[in-house]
């Protein structure tokens, strides 16, 4: 028998053209052999996850980090809890890139190298350190419309806070507010919150005085050299309505000197003070002037005009036309007419900022041949948005009898961009300015008294 090439003989020359065949090339996996192990564990001895979500009420997002059991041995506290609360964004994290907010999850660094050593100081002295943050540019409401880019959002910032955290590795809350509702900054809401999650509602259950807030919204002024102001007020002034200490990152990590700060509109000033108050004209009672007539309120919303109809007019028996109500102007008009042509007085409860809408009026008093007053509410537009917000994050009926909801900001700057002050000229029988007075309970004053805006 022949000899047979590659049956344990070399090959002959003839053959030396052919290539053995190829060995398969072995493919490098990117599965760690502990993912596999992690694969086939049982649920129920899988390590938790270290970072857990949850969503209150539509609007606030909590994030709580529960770190490795070596991390948490805090001091043992005897009485109240210390607290120590941050902001997130320009507090306890700046952006990489330099832009005033993060680009995506991975866009961020320590505001300051000091901050992850002061926390874990902070926590080993038996703080409860947690994050209060306003987030305003994410949605929880899952709109259609938006539903792609609002994912985005809230993947970038739950990204960002699970790295964050991570890398501190210590037991910290993260509260995020998403709405214009009670939970946001100023208002209370995301400290209540805190305070239920961990059992601290009970009197004394928080050291007060030894707690603090730190954030950058403290209404300090600019600085010449190119530093320059802040945004906001809203976290010393959350950390006012709490009773705790406020600070600055500067004044906190890198113990710099307090700046000046101002606030817009102080509600404990108006009520100490009466400092907003623009004329003498606070008026307590109301006279009628003849058998029947037209008053036509003009003011900005949320400046009391409905509370003084309320209190002082419809005792009287005058009737009360609102577009909120009646929803077009020819409505309120022809029930205008209806009530005088039957006897009966009327306010016009709307804000009537301008010439235009108030010659309306004049003209129909000139048609039904009786007499217009003007009552001009004089409330400064911080004021009137704090009236604004109290009343629609508040249920007691005497706040906000007609339940109203909170207003957008444009309706206010849209009254004073339209706004042009009513004069005589235009047909009134007269013109009586009304200050803003607050009345109400003590309590309702103590609740009015906080910063809400």
């Amino acid at each position: 028998m022949a000899d047979r090439p590659g049956l344990g003989k070399r090959p002959s020359s003839d053959h030396k053209g052919v290539s053995p065949p190829q060995t398969k090339r072995r493919q490098q996996s990117t599965t760690t052999s502990k993912a596999v192990a992690n694969f086939f564990t049982p649920a129920s001895k899988k390590e938790p996850e270290k970072m857990s979500w949850r969503i209150v009420n539509s609007s606030l997002l909590i994030g709580r980090y529960n770190p490795s059991a070596a991390s948490q041995s805090p001091k043992p506290f005897r009485s109240g809890r210390k607290i120590a609360v941050f902001d997130f964004d320009s507090t306890l994290i700046r952006s990489a890139s330099g832009n005033r907010f993060g680009r995506d999850a991975t866009d961020w660094k320590w505001w300051h190298d000091s901050v992850p050593g002061t926390l874990r100081s902070l926590h080993e002295d038996g703080y409860l350190v947690a994050v209060l943050s306003n987030q305003g540019g994410i949605s929880l409401k899952g709109d259609p419309k938006t539903i792609k880019s609002d994912q985005k959002r809230l993947a970038d910032f739950k990204g960002k806070v699970s790295v964050v955290l991570s890398q501190l590795d210590l037991p910290v809350s993260v509260y995020a507010a998403t709405g214009r509702d009670q939970y946001r900054k100023p208002r209370v809401g995301m400290w209540q919150e805190l305070l239920e999650d961990y059992d601290l509602e009970a009197a004394g259950a928080v050291d007060l005085e030894s707690s603090f807030f730190v954030g950058d919204a403290g209404g300090r002024e600019a600085v010449a050299g190119g530093v320059s102001k802040d945004h906001s007020c809203v976290d010393r002034d959350l950390a006012a309505n709490v009773g705790i200490a406020f600070q600055t990152p500067e004044e906190h990590f890198l113990q710099e000197d307090s700046r000046p700060f101002v606030r817009d509109f102080d509600p404990t000033i108006f009520l100490h003070k009466g400092a907003v108050k623009s004329t003498s004209a606070v008026l307590s009672s109301f006279t009628k002037m003849s058998g029947v007539e037209i008053v036509l309120f003009c003011g900005s919303p949320g400046a009391g005009k409905s509370s003084f109809y309320w209190r002082h007019l419809e005792p009287l028996g005058y009737g009360r036309v609102n577009q909120d109500i009646l929803k077009t102007r020819d409505k309120c008009l022809k029930t205008t007419a209806a009530l005088v042509e039957e006897g009966t007085s009327v306010v016009v409860d709307n804000t009537n900022a301008d010439i235009e809408t108030r010659s309306h009026w004049t003209a129909l008093a000139e048609r039904l041949k009786v007499p217009i007053r003007c009552m001009l509410f004089t409330a400064p537009a911080k004021l009137c948005e704090h009236n604004d917000t109290v009343r629609a994050l508040n249920l007691d009926p005497e706040i906000n009898p007609e339940k109203r909801s909170i207003l957008p900001k444009l309706a206010f700057t849209g009254f004073w961009s339209r706004y042009r002050e009513p004069t005589l000229k235009e047909g009134f029988d007269d013109i009586t300015k009304v200050d803003f007075e607050f009345e109400g309970s003590e309590e309702q004053k103590k609740l009015w008294g906080r910063f809400w805006v």
